[in-house]
């Protein structure tokens, strides 16, 4: 997967392939980009740390990790991956459909783990790192996924689905916390909002006014609730994203800077030139070489 995919922060592209929901890819941090903004899907999505370490957030928890590592991501979480100070990531991305494994028919399977793990009603960890005395038997069949993807012999799509229930079974059955409550689904949803809005409007001029009134908040209190939530300021984060896209735009396409500027959100050449080199240390010239 490129950046290009990823830098969408509620993925449009479809990850799965339609007869058979299951990809993989890999990714180096900060080779193939220095980081992966804070996003969503509708797919379940495990990051497999393979070398190196990195920073991982779900849902806004931060995780400082070392490889190796496995950060399982449900469907809808917020998620999002930078580079730690200057170090190295290698990791794997595994992509796919919990859907494929759910019985259209209602059985046990459904109602008792699946139903409930996708509505946020039980839990398991983001994280199985060497800390979790169950990862060699968690990270088998993930593992076993790996070796018949690589060649997709007949039926491969057979021995996947059972090491995904396989997984989830070990998950179930030595990881599943029945006392954890689940967390503020409000907020998070009143922020996947926020970030949708900007996604589809980036280009356009946003007020603090009506991004507020997006999510039935004062002015007053929604600069709060996006600085408490994200770290930074709702300005600062748009101008982030709108030179992100930039960077994007300077790298896959040949409009002229002053273009891509406008393009972008920026209505001063100037100010887009300095805002970029602050960014990325660079002018948008140097970039695009």
């Amino acid at each position: 997967m490129n950046i290009l995919e990823y830098e969408n922060y509620h993925e449009k592209k479809e990850h799965t392939q339609v007869d058979f929901p299951y990809n993989t890819y890999l990714c180096t941090i900060p080779l193939d980009f220095k980081i992966v903004p804070t996003h969503w899907h509708d797919e379940m999505e495990l990051i497999y740390v393979k070398k190196g370490s990195g920073i991982i957030t779900v849902d806004f928890e931060e995780y400082r990790l070392e490889a190796p590592a496995l950060i399982i991501i449900l469907p809808g979480q917020l998620h999002s991956i930078k580079q730690l100070e200057k170090d190295r990531m290698e990791y794997e991305n595994i992509i796919f459909d919990p859907h494929m494994l759910i019985s259209q028919k209602s059985d046990t399977t459904n109602e008792y783990f699946f139903k409930p793990l996708l509505a946020g009603k039980i839990a398991i960890p983001s994280v199985i790192n060497l800390d979790n005395s169950n990862y060699g038997e968690i990270i088998t069949p993930i593992d076993a996924c790996d070796s018949i993807n690589a060649t997709k012999p007949a039926g491969y799509q057979l021995y996947i689905k059972s090491m995904l229930f396989q997984f989830f079974y070990i998950l179930d059955s030595k990881c599943r916390d029945f006392e954890a409550k689940a967390g503020n689904r409000s907020n998070l949803e009143k922020m996947k909002t926020v970030l949708k809005y900007v996604e589809n409007n980036y280009a356009d001029k946003i007020t603090i006014a009506e991004i507020a009134k997006l999510v039935n908040f004062s002015e007053s209190h929604f600069m709060r609730y996006f600085k408490e939530t994200i770290g930074t300021s709702f300005i600062d984060y748009l101008k982030d994203y709108r030179l992100t896209m930039a960077a994007r735009l300077l790298k896959s396409s040949d409009s002229q800077i002053l273009n891509i500027a406008i393009d972008v959100g920026f209505d001063n050449l100037s100010y887009f030139n300095r805002s970029f080199k602050a960014k990325y240390g660079v002018t948008p010239r140097q970039y695009r070489l």
